[in-house]
């Protein structure tokens, strides 16, 4: 059995920053594993500790750089990786459909029998490229899953789902499937020093769109990045000083001021 699981590198910008064209200046970035990711690699690498002969394969698309981020997951327990990346990535606006071909393209190579992606990512926040890969490739899937059974031939996945309004949905799923993995669903493991020695001999195979049987045409988008700016404050924030019955009594004139209460 094999397992594929999506993962990404995000940038957190420091606390002061410079735009530099359509980005924030790289200077001012720092990178590290989405952490929903995190969480879809313990999910894999736990199944593969309790059933055995598992292989846990991870899947980023990024530039070179990237490759410290993927050997974290390698630490973890992963078995190998793919780095997707080339010239006309690079170049492309990555929306998640070209994200969901570049990714379907991997589920071919590779054919899984199970992809695990984090809900979101923390840069952002679209929640949509693990549920647009399984409609490309056809496989059932499970979205913000926070608690995941499997039967002993692998064959279903009993899952909880995190719906709105606090309303827990349980549904089994049908393997191969995709199943979108939430924050909370297991605790990450923290790399150990062995397993970061053993990532650095294990696997990191870099794919361009030549390797996955596609063109420039499966990373064009119709969506393009034409600004960045930081919004400007539209109000002030009033700080009130002294004991709580004194800041009552300030916040109580502002408040008959504004015409919210009445004299």
């Amino acid at each position: 059995m094999k397992i594929l699981v999506t993962v990404k590198e995000v940038a957190e910008a420091a606390d002061d920053f410079e735009i530099e064209g359509t980005d924030i200046g790289e200077q001012y970035l720092e990178y590290d594993l989405n952490e929903w990711d995190d969480y879809a690699i313990e999910a894999a690498v736990q199944l593969s500790e309790t059933y055995g002969d598992i292989e846990v394969v991870s899947a980023t698309i990024g530039p070179e750089r990237s490759e410290e981020t993927i050997r974290m997951a390698l630490a973890k327990g992963v078995d190998r990786a793919i780095r997707v990346w080339d010239d006309d990535i690079a170049a492309a606006d990555l929306d998640v459909a070209a994200k969901t071909r570049l990714f379907a393209a991997v589920v071919d190579e590779e054919e899984p029998d199970l992809v695990l992606s984090g809900v979101q990512a923390a840069d952002d926040g679209f929640g949509a490229t693990g549920v647009s890969v399984a409609d490309e490739i056809g496989f059932d899937w499970a979205a913000v899953v926070n608690h995941l059974d499997t039967e002993d031939d692998l064959s279903t996945a009993h899952v909880h789902r995190e719906l709105e309004g606090g309303i827990e949905e349980l549904t089994d799923v049908d393997l191969p499937a995709v199943l979108t993995i939430q924050t909370g669903l297991n605790e990450p493991r923290y790399a150990s020093l062995r397993g970061i020695r053993q990532a650095q001999s294990k696997e990191i195979a870099a794919f361009g769109l030549a390797d996955l049987g596609l063109d420039a045409d499966a990373v064009d988008s119709p969506i393009s990045r034409t600004g960045m700016y930081e919004p400007e404050t539209e109000s002030d924030a009033t700080y009130f000083d002294g004991a709580a019955d004194e800041q009552a009594a300030q916040l109580a004139d502002v408040l008959r001021e504004k015409g919210v209460v009445s004299e």
